[in-house]
């Protein structure tokens, strides 16, 4: 009986070890006390990244103990050794701003163009290799100002090299789409191919048109260090006054160092778009917002992107009507592996958008994904778990 009620023990204790606990974190500037949005969060035991939301909060499930780094471009990077953590509890970590001031002009022998041709090759290379990705999409669509229908879902990106370019197959793990109104919007729905995006991510192709001969000479290039990170610098491309074609302005953060993009914004500055002329033929798209943010993380020998967001709104030309179409997506990656994943070519997702996908939910994927949400997103998928 002696040796039962031990043996209970050790297999008691054992189960309770195992099972998995809810921790928050936290992240905020040690001198402001404000939240960090997109700080990158490293559980370094189960190898999953988190993203912090507007909030500075990310959120994970984990067995045992783990250390965490936690980084951002402006700021130090923080290793912290795993402290107990009650279930619930937020647990606070402060960052310390590098508050370098470094955003002087960089003076070079070499032309802007020709180190941003460099940077693009090299970045191009690097991320052309394979491996997989875990990526949290998730998709929001508006039709004449409401939010109409939404997605999200745990993707499985397996990136192959062929002829030095990088190309995608897509599995999909999980997830979930809904309208959010009572009538039916999907003759309108509008949304970004997932395969498509994610070349693009790899390809760089964003960058096509400044790096074209003929386009390049439209725009003006100018090289900054980075205001918070002595370590990055700042390459801005923007349309000449004089420029008739081009209409994007970018930003491109780099290590010049090891010659690598670190993030880019891609944007039409509303007195870009002033200068396109507005068509009113049916069927016409006239474009009234576009932004692009994309990040990529640097761990060791790896290359891959970390998190991307983009938003397009336009005007439909319709011969009685103009309707008014938005649609914001966003990945996060969660998961990196060198391993191919095996598959059936069945489990392969071959639609466009996950408006396509029939749900698939096993478990609360979107509470440790890394999601960052604003106050009104979270708001309306608060709402959807009446649906689920």
């Amino acid at each position: 009986m002696r040796r039962l009620v031990c043996l209970f023990i050790v297999l008691f204790s054992i189960t309770a070890f195992a099972q998995k606990s809810e921790y928050s974190i936290i992240v905020k500037d040690i001198e402001t006390q404000l939240p960090i949005e997109n700080a990158t969060v490293v559980i370094m035991k189960t190898k999953q990244i988190l993203l912090s939301n507007k909030e500075g909060k990310v959120t994970f499930m984990l067995t045992g103990g783990s250390n965490i780094e936690i980084s951002q471009t402006d700021y130090e990077t923080l290793n912290i050794r795993w402290v107990s953590l009650k279930d619930d509890q937020k647990f606070v970590v402060y960052l310390k701003n590098n508050n370098n001031k470094l955003d002087e002009i960089v003076v070079s022998k070499e032309n802007p163009q020709k180190i941003f041709q460099k940077i693009v090759a090299n970045s191009r290379k690097k991320l052309a290799s394979s491996y997989r990705l875990k990526v949290y999409v998730r998709e929001f669509f508006m039709l004449d100002n409401k939010y109409s229908y939404y997605n999200d879902g745990l993707v499985n990106f397996q990136f192959s090299v062929n002829q030095k370019k990088s190309t995608t197959t897509l599995l999909v793990e999980q997830n979930r789409s809904y309208g959010l109104l009572e009538t039916d919007v999907s003759a309108d729905l509008k949304g970004y191919n997932l395969n498509n995006i994610m070349e693009n991510y790899s390809n760089l192709k964003y960058f096509d048109q400044v790096l074209d001969p003929k386009t390049r000479k439209e725009y003006d290039f100018t090289t900054t260090g980075h205001p918070n990170n002595k370590d990055y610098y700042v390459l801005k491309i923007t349309p000449l006054d004089k420029s008739k074609k081009a209409l994007d302005t970018f930003e491109i953060v780099y290590d010049p160092v090891k010659k690598l993009i670190i993030e880019y914004t891609i944007t039409i500055e509303p007195r870009n778009l002033m200068q396109i002329e507005e068509q009113t033929k049916p069927g016409s798209k006239n474009v009234t917002k576009s932004n692009i943010k994309v990040s990529y993380r640097i761990d060791g020998e790896n290359y891959y992107l970390l998190s991307s967001n983009e938003e397009i709104a336009y005007n439909l030309v319709l011969k009685e009507q103009i309707k008014k179409i938005e649609v914001r997506n966003s990945f996060t990656t969660t998961h990196f592996n060198r391993q191919n994943f095996t598959y059936k070519e069945s489990d392969v997702f071959k639609e466009k958008t996950l408006f396509n996908k029939k749900n698939k939910i096993m478990t609360n994927y979107w509470d440790i994904s890394g999601f960052v949400a604003t106050d009104e997103e979270k708001a309306i998928i608060a709402g959807l778990d009446y649906k689920l």
